[in-house]
């Protein structure tokens, strides 16, 4: 039986993930992918709507008894943290230095770039939040419609062309205040679906595989990089795809447990066990 997959089209998800879904590791099944935004993943996880998923660690609390926690595969490291855009000196627009009074447009509303976001703006919250699709928050951002956005992923590298400023960058953030790596993105397989062990296995042979042949996955990353040039996409893997994509580790597995422990104690999330959380054998 196929394998159902879902991940995002970014190219770190199609670096990773190009020779499990093209039949490249052996002993894996056939996989049925399907390219979604982490926001979209997330709800159809909670429906068990997939066998192995990517979804935001923010979203773990929901979803534990359900599937269990991989440790490869994910997006989790240092200096890649989302970003609070706002529009600067020399735009038209405000000079913020806190967004008390601001309406923010986030990705997702469990997202774990919301996630920081809410537990940095704890104490001083924006005024509105707003759902938007990802593409829309930086020209919302530059046409004033929003007074700030929340974004994660190439737009790091992108922001400058719409005139904006980073107020923050939630990962200097989240590092300074912790010493930890941020977590950003998980890969859950569906417990009773999918041998654990089994799927760890071959996620990390497609990882594998993806750095001993970068070439091999260029035309399938980018057909998936919606329009990205080449320079952001080799940039965007190099950031996202590290060391704790083959293996979450110590300090990996303690990043996720701060995050929910922080969030849970704020209220913001439910209560995870932290052997669910960081153990995927559990």
């Amino acid at each position: 039986m196929a394998l159902s997959l879902a991940i995002s089209p970014c190219p770190n998800d199609t670096f990773v993930f190009h020779a499990l879904v093209h039949g490249r590791v052996p002993g894996a099944p056939p996989v049925e992918v399907t390219y979604a935004d982490v926001d979209v993943t997330n709800t159809a996880a909670e429906r068990g709507a997939f066998d192995l998923v990517k979804v935001s660690f923010a979203a773990l609390p929901w979803l534990l008894d359900d599937y269990h926690l991989l440790p490869c595969g994910g997006a989790l490291g240092r200096g890649c943290g989302p970003l609070v855009l706002t529009r600067g000196d020399g735009t038209g627009g405000p000079d913020r230095t806190d967004l008390t009074g601001a309406t923010v447009a986030v990705p997702g509303d469990r997202t774990t770039a919301y996630l920081l976001f809410r537990l940095w703006s704890a104490g001083r919250p924006p005024a509105r939040i707003e759902v938007v699709p990802f593409h829309e928050i930086m020209p919302g951002v530059a046409a004033g419609r929003y007074d700030a956005g929340l974004v994660i992923h190439e737009a790091r590298f992108t922001y400058h062309r719409h005139g904006l400023t980073a107020l923050v960058d939630l990962g200097e953030w989240w590092e300074a205040d912790t010493g930890l790596p941020i977590p950003l993105g998980a890969i859950l397989a569906r417990r009773g679906a999918v041998d654990p062990e089994a799927a760890a296995g071959w996620v990390r042979e497609s990882v594998r595989q993806a750095w001993a042949d970068p070439a091999a996955s260029r035309e399938y990353v980018l057909a998936h990089a919606q329009e990205m040039e080449l320079d952001v996409v080799d940039r965007h893997i190099g950031l996202y795809v590290n060391e704790f994509t083959a293996d979450l580790g110590e300090a990996g597995f303690a990043a996720v447990t701060a995050l929910l422990d922080r969030a849970a104690d704020a209220g913001l999330v439910p209560q995870t066990s932290s052997s669910r959380a960081t153990a995927w054998t559990s």
